[in-house]
């Protein structure tokens, strides 16, 4: 268990899509505001190695257009919220501000994320292998995931008070958008 643990641990705080995303949304409007990104996308990842693990997941990988479907929109998603990252405008930090990612919205970027599913197919093959229940490797990488994903909320949040500038506000965007388009874009390049 500690080595999956470990995996886990590795999984969810190295940077990725979703954690830019939620150091995005942190950044420009709060930490309240990550929260919910960050239960929605640790428990659909979650939710996935469960499904994984069930088979569900493993059929639905053979299917012949499924992966590269999800692949298609995954990427087509994850590049439209960079531009609108990137063409955000350059305003100072509103809490109030309703233009953020839901539950939904994160946990729907989990479901369309090639990258999500290889890593469960990557847990399930080699940690549920040695005696290790589903269930409790969806769980343990839910309740791993959450503090991780919280740290780069937190990073996000604590940039914020070096974005009170429209220009510097408007170059973390663009920073961000950046890494998020490299992100997407490496993950099925590579």
């Amino acid at each position: 268990m500690l080595a999956f643990l470990l995996f886990a641990f590795v999984a969810s705080i190295t940077p990725g899509p979703t954690n830019i995303l939620v150091l995005s949304n942190s950044a420009r409007f709060g930490l309240p505001a990550a929260l919910p990104i960050i239960f929605g996308a640790c428990a659909a990842a979650a939710l996935i190695v469960l499904a994984v693990g069930t088979g569900v997941g493993r059929t639905l990988m053979t299917l012949p257009y499924v992966q590269p479907t999800m692949t298609v929109i995954g990427l087509l998603w994850l590049t439209s919220l960079a531009w609108k990252i990137w063409a955000a405008p350059a305003e100072a930090v509103d809490t109030r501000d309703e233009r953020r990612l839901s539950v939904a919205s994160a946990a729907s970027l989990q479901l369309v994320n090639p990258k999500t599913w290889m890593m469960a197919l990557a847990v399930v093959s080699v940690f549920s292998a040695r005696g290790l229940a589903v269930h409790w490797l969806a769980l343990a990488f839910f309740l791993v995931s959450l503090p991780c994903m919280a740290c780069w909320a937190l990073l996000g949040a604590g940039s914020a008070r070096w974005l009170r500038s429209p220009q510097a506000m408007q170059r973390m965007n663009r920073v961000l958008a950046v890494l998020l388009l490299i992100s997407a874009w490496t993950a099925v390049l590579a």
